[in-house]
């Protein structure tokens, strides 16, 4: 066969290959759920297959299959550790009497209100009680559970497919670390099978190291949090902490979403209390909380994991991950990090020589 006729293939097949991703997106979220699961679980793994008692070892099928129950384990303990706390937190948002808040703060908003007009953020014909009030009630509907049984049926069966396939999946990619390397494998013309390999197997350490650094980092953010909070007397201070634990996987932004929904759950467990006086102090006691917490995350915890896990600058970091948020928004920036570490990878392999791609893998 003729070179341009293998080019033309070769372009065909790129094409439907990006068609069928397209396509079959769903599928291939599955797949990477499963491969980041097996990144995760794969240290364990082989800490069970090394044990021996005698000339008995565990088999690679009862490592996987343990990890994969201990993993279980421990999402299954924070659901029933945690619904019982967006339960009781549903129930005080759902006991807020909302003409009595915008009659207690009456004054206040009378003040921000001229102030707003003043700067034309509201316009002359806007209330900003009737703003406020609209929006406390928007909150209260959210956390009203009357119609999630229906919600829940209605996406119960896309629900169970997507547990079963990621589960299923990541059994196998954990009982043979190969079989994911092995299928990219099939796809890598023969010229750069070498090339291909070196690129999946610091791949898989790279992101092995980064996805195990970034549950590390959520889980302290998530204890910090929860302590500053407790100190305080905040209340439900261990729903607040999880969820602005989990916002650090959005980085730069998450710390605001999570110090955002941390002060709204703080007030409304005041309101929802009458303890209207307490809400504002509430409010500060939160925000201070998550902004110490975030610069201890920021000078000491993300340095001392990201920087050193992916082997890139925090500037380089801080760049990749601007450019992938206004490409893709929220989801880019989840996959700035380790989506970056794989591009570096494979420009190391196949465009060394080029002064710039030199600099930025020389590290790897």
């Amino acid at each position: 066969m003729s070179k341009k006729y293998r080019v033309i293939i070769a372009v065909i097949g790129v094409l439907l290959g990006l068609f069928m991703m397209w396509y079959f997106f769903n599928i291939l979220v599955y797949i990477i759920t499963a491969g980041v699961i097996s990144l995760i679980g794969q240290p364990l793994v082989e800490v069970l297959s090394k044990i021996r008692i005698g000339k008995l070892f565990m088999p690679k099928s009862v490592a996987a299959l343990f990890t994969m129950v201990s993993l279980l384990g421990v999402l299954v303990g924070l659901v029933f550790l945690f619904v019982p706390l967006i339960t009781r937190q549903a129930q005080m948002i759902s006991k807020i009497n909302v003409d009595e808040v915008v009659t207690y703060f009456a004054g206040v908003i009378d003040r921000l209100q001229g102030l707003l007009l003043s700067y034309d953020v509201i316009e002359a014909d806007q209330t900003l009680q009737s703003i406020l009030r609209r929006q406390i009630t928007s909150v209260i509907n959210v956390a009203d559970f009357s119609n999630l049984f229906e919600k829940l049926l209605g996406a119960t069966s896309t629900f169970v497919i997507g547990i079963f396939s990621v589960l299923f999946l990541s059994f196998f990619f954990l009982r043979d670390r190969q079989l994911l390397r092995s299928g990219i494998l099939l796809f890598a013309p023969d010229r750069f099978q070498p090339e291909v390999i070196t690129i999946l197997h610091k791949t898989k350490i790279m992101l092995s190291r980064y996805f195990i650094g970034l549950l590390s980092q959520l889980f302290i953010m998530m204890i910090l949090l929860t302590i500053g909070l407790s100190v305080f007397g905040i209340k439900n201070a261990i729903l607040i902490g999880f969820f602005g634990g989990l916002m650090n996987v959005i980085p730069y932004l998450g710390p605001i979403i999570g110090a955002t929904i941390g002060t709204i759950l703080g007030i409304s467990s005041d309101l929802g209390l009458g303890m209207y006086d307490n809400a504002l102090n509430s409010a500060i006691t939160v925000i201070l909380v998550f902004s110490i917490a975030n610069l201890i995350d920021n000078f000491v915890i993300q340095p001392l994991i990201f920087s050193n896990r992916v082997n890139a600058h925090p500037i380089e970091i801080l760049l990749v991950i601007l450019m992938a948020g206004s490409l893709a928004g929220v989801p880019g920036m989840i996959l700035a990090i380790p989506g970056y570490t794989v591009l570096r990878i494979v420009a190391k392999e196949f465009l060394s020589g080029f002064k710039l791609i030199d600099k930025l893998t020389e590290n790897i």
